[in-house]
């Protein structure tokens, strides 16, 4: 049998991300440690900025610990941290960041190791506003790691976001989880899943079925090596969530037409099976009455926002992570079946939300109705009333004008090019083919949002040109999203007189 040490002159060593996505899953990891450079593991903007808002909860957490010392040797000089990890120990200081432990072939650096009595207490920062379950093996992990080393760990906790603090000082940023009994439970089991993923990497890609796993705890960023790329795998019956795909697929259901005859279905997943059999659109006779609101609009907005989302929130009131417009797009069609546009784009870290309303309100106060695509638009005008309580009766009054596209949508039209699923781009294509965002530099939401707060907080640091260059894609993106609902309803419209 191959020694230990053998097996590990062939791998690299493990880390306490790495053994976290061992425990996701093996495939996972191998992929990660044997092609670091592939395209699927490079991060995005979106990923980046993560990254970024991470290291900032990170930084802020070591604030709360008078004294504490920071390993400061960079990550690739592992020898070097370990013996500052071991001197700043021994010094007796009440706290050590990033404390580097080497054992069983892995390595980690644990956020906060505060001395406590006789032994220490081993604090995990993470940026979410929540404990979670996946939390439990990267502390477990780290825990036995630094026990291997010599170092006792009494207690174990994770520090997080505190949902309930509101921007600037209303309450506290962190709130405190103690993890230490799941942590203790857990412990026994990691050598021995050290062990298998160290022969794991030694080895050839393992084969591990598709499942669960490859949602939780989150996306693996190799979904496409594994699923089918098919409009009739099971994953892509409207409405059927990773738990309840991961589900079929134990029951080999695999496509939607394995579904037995006699499965439970929802009405849209039964129309999306009719329409697929017959390669046809679908559309409901109740179409026409369920627009009846739209049509009897003699002035109809469309209405979308884009937003900022911080781990440490930059506004008054605001708490961790929640989101807060700091663009609009609005469209309004006119009597006369013209249309204008109004939009808005924040400039400056100032709060954007005040001048924002201000610019909605002027837009829309001639509006019979205004459309909007599921209630993320009424989520945050209500939640504007509480942060801009000035205006809060015209915000009122704009939301009782609101009138959601998208039950309209889910509730009438089927098109097997929907792949079964009603967000507004993926229905946009099969309905609209003419219309797309395929000139636009920015085409997905979750973009807008970063480069929006790459405007408002770092402006300074970029180059003017640049900056130009971003706003205008964002303008560009906001307004496409209020044309394409435009589009939309006069595709819906066609069809509910018989004309598409």
């Amino acid at each position: 049998m191959e020694g230990r040490s053998e097996l590990a002159a062939r791998i690299p060593m493990l880390s306490k991300s790495r053994f976290v996505t061992g425990c996701q899953c093996h495939k996972l990891l191998w992929w990660t440690v044997h092609e670091p450079d592939a395209t699927e593991l490079q991060p995005d903007k979106v990923l980046q900025d993560l990254f970024d808002q991470g290291r900032q909860v990170g930084e802020l957490a070591r604030t709360r610990f008078p004294g504490g010392v920071l390993i400061e040797a960079p990550h690739f000089a592992r020898p070097e941290r370990v013996a500052q990890t071991r001197a700043a120990l021994e010094s007796g200081v009440p706290a050590v960041f990033e404390a580097t432990f080497i054992a069983d072939d892995t390595y980690v650096a644990i956020d906060v190791l505060e001395k406590r009595g006789k032994g220490h207490h081993l604090i995990e920062v993470k940026s979410s506003s929540s404990q979670k379950d996946e939390h439990i093996p990267d502390v477990a992990v780290q825990a036995y790691i630094a026990a291997a080393c010599g170092v006792e760990i009494n207690s174990a906790e994770v520090m997080h976001l505190n949902k309930e603090f509101r921007h600037p000082d209303d309450g506290e940023l962190f709130a405190h989880s103690d993890v230490t009994e799941a942590v203790a439970a857990f412990v026994p089991g990691v050598p021995d899943e050290l062990a298998r993923q160290q022969e794991m990497l030694a080895g050839p890609l393992p084969d591990v079925p598709i499942g669960l796993h490859c949602f939780e705890p989150r996306d693996c960023p190799f979904m496409k090596r594994c699923w089918p790329d098919s409009p009739d795998h099971i994953g892509h019956l409207c409405g059927v969530g990773p738990k309840r795909t991961a589900a079929y697929l134990d029951r080999g259901i695999r496509s939607i037409g394995d579904l037995p005859p006699t499965e439970h279905l929802t009405f849209q997943q039964r129309r999306q099976l009719k329409a697929m059999a017959e390669h046809r659109l679908i559309v409901e006779p109740t179409l026409k009455r369920q627009l009846e609101p739209f049509a009897s609009a003699e002035r109809l907005g469309f209405l979308d926002f884009e937003t900022i989302m911080r781990a440490v929130p930059v506004w008054p009131g605001m708490a961790p992570w929640q989101q807060a417009p700091a663009q609009f797009s609005y469209h309004q069609r006119q009597p006369d079946g013209s249309y204008t546009h109004a939009e808005y784009l924040a400039e400056g870290p100032k709060d954007a939300r005040p001048p924002l309303v201000e610019a909605m309100i002027k837009a829309t106060s001639k509006a019979d109705r205004v459309v909007m695509y599921t209630s993320f638009e009424k989520t945050r005008i209500r939640e504007m009333q509480r942060a801009v309580p000035q205006l809060a009766g015209e915000l009122a009054a704009l939301e009782a004008k609101l009138l959601d596209l998208h039950p309209v949508m889910r509730n009438c039209v089927y098109h097997p090019g929907f792949n079964g699923s009603y967000s507004l781009k993926e229905i946009l294509t099969p309905l609209v083919p003419e219309l797309t965002y395929d000139d636009l530099v920015i085409v997905d939401g979750r973009v807008a949002s970063v480069e929006i707060a790459r405007l408002l907080f770092v402006a300074g640091k970029i180059p003017r040109h640049e900056h130009d260059r971003v706003r205008k894609a964002l303008l560009d993106y906001c307004e496409r999203d209020t044309w394409a609902m435009v589009k939309l309803l006069e595709k819906l419209e066609e069809l509910a007189t018989g004309n598409g």
